[in-house]
């Protein structure tokens, strides 16, 4: 499985989100990082989930972090968050 279909069940499991764009930018890091060149290192994440109410935007990382503990370890170098409520949104 790849690492983005990964990263999408994780979450889906973990967060329950309403919505969750998942867009793969690492073509646009080509040769900045020298991990393995799977083509799957730096990601945008845009999580929208009532999970995330009442909580600070910390500990919404935090949630996403505990989640992709192994991929964040491993084949995934960057994730930039967009992380919201259904309010926010």
């Amino acid at each position: 499985m790849s690492v983005e279909h990964t990263i999408k069940d994780k979450l889906s499991a973990a967060l329950s989100p309403s919505v969750l764009e998942l867009e793969n930018e690492s073509q646009q890091h080509a040769g900045h990082f020298q991990g393995e060149l799977t083509g799957e290192t730096h990601f945008a994440l845009l999580l929208v989930a009532a999970a995330f109410e009442g909580k600070t935007r910390v500990q919404r990382h935090q949630m996403v972090n505990q989640a992709l503990k192994e991929e964040l370890a491993g084949p995934v170098h960057a994730l930039r968050m967009r992380l919201m409520t259904p309010d926010e949104a």
